[in-house]
């Protein structure tokens, strides 16, 4: 009887769960046909989306995500606050109720698993995926913040030294960050330019406050501390190109001392790589061929032959990617 009221709740959930996303779907497919056509380029971004459907629900919850304001505008992400709190809570519903369907279609019909166990094993699940993406969606600002401040710095003796020549020739301020959200070679520095051009010549905000403004947002203390210096100098009518081949070589000695960083880091991480993605998935790989020869060493469900598709399919593809993702972490771009 218990087991029965259990199916019988969990049944009830599913239904709720269903009628749930039918209404938001029925909410997004029958907006009014003038409104698709105003909002026609808004409805191709996830956010605006996520926005419309249930940014009216998240005012409650906006104080739990308060780090993320900041953050967003550190990484550069052109989404407001409360578009990409919708997105992370729809998105992470949208994940939580597919690993639920997922998870507990394949224990019911791959492992023959009874209903109740399948559906709880599922929710579980459902769990662990709500926070991993709850904690990607809060990473992601700040692991692209970090990426932004980065590549502003590796770019840093180039992006002075650039301006001092410029400066020398004696080219405006407003000229040269103009200047610098037009070359050839797009550099990430030329998008925080022409942020600074943008409020120059669409917003009418003098050169002084549209730098003050960038070296608040921007992630780099390096950056900002050029920035400052910059402003300081114009005010009180010092050398300027002086300032900036100053600037200049100390970033290229400061780029130097971090690429001889790099190289021991990089031996390092060959060294894990070789160990763990290496050697460690072949001793693995043996040890699993010897157990399936000995016909033995199940654990639990898991025989020898299952560990070892999961290694091989899982285990090393996941590692690689992770190990990617930290090189490409470290790695200076210039």
């Amino acid at each position: 009887m218990t087991s029965n009221k259990a199916i019988e709740k969990v049944k009830l959930l599913y239904k709720r769960i269903i009628a749930y996303f039918r209404n938001l779907s029925k909410k997004f497919l029958h907006l009014k046909p003038e409104i698709r056509q105003k909002n026609e380029l808004v409805f191709k971004s996830p956010h605006s989306i996520a926005y419309q459907l249930i940014g009216e629900r998240t005012e409650r919850i906006l104080p739990f995500f308060r780090d993320l304001d900041a953050n967003l505008q550190r990484a550069g992400l052109k989404v407001s606050f409360k578009a990409y709190v919708s997105l992370t809570l729809f998105a992470t519903m949208l994940i939580s109720f597919i690993t639920v369907a997922l998870i507990s279609s394949l224990l019911i019909f791959a492992f023959r698993m009874p209903y109740l166990p399948s559906i709880m094993f599922g929710i579980g699940g459902s769990l662990f995926a709500c926070a991993f993406s709850i904690i990607g969606f809060y990473v992601y600002p700040v692991y692209r913040a970090d990426k932004l401040k980065r590549e502003l710095e590796d770019e840093l003796p180039f992006t002075t030294g650039y301006m001092a020549i410029l400066t020398s020739a004696g080219v405006s301020p407003e000229k040269i960050f103009y200047s610098l959200s037009n070359l050839s070679v797009q550099l990430t520095v030329s998008q925080e330019a022409k942020n600074v051009t943008r409020d120059v010549n669409l917003f009418g905000s003098d050169i002084i406050s549209a730098l003050e403004e960038m070296s608040k947002r921007t992630p780099s203390e390096r950056f900002r501390e050029m920035l400052e210096g910059f402003i300081s100098t114009i005010h009180s009518g010092g050398n300027l190109p002086a300032y900036l081949r100053e600037k200049s070589r100390q970033y290229m000695k400061l780029k130097r001392i971090n690429l001889r960083k790099f190289a021991d880091t990089l031996s390092t991480l060959s060294e894990f790589y070789v160990a763990l993605l290496v050697t460690g998935p072949l001793l693995m790989v043996i040890m699993f061929a010897v157990m399936t020869m000995l016909g033995g060493g199940n654990l639990g469900a898991l025989s020898p032959e299952l560990l070892l598709q999961i290694l091989a399919y899982i285990g090393i593809p996941l590692g690689s990617v992770m190990f990617l993702i930290i090189l490409d972490a470290v790695s200076p771009k210039w």
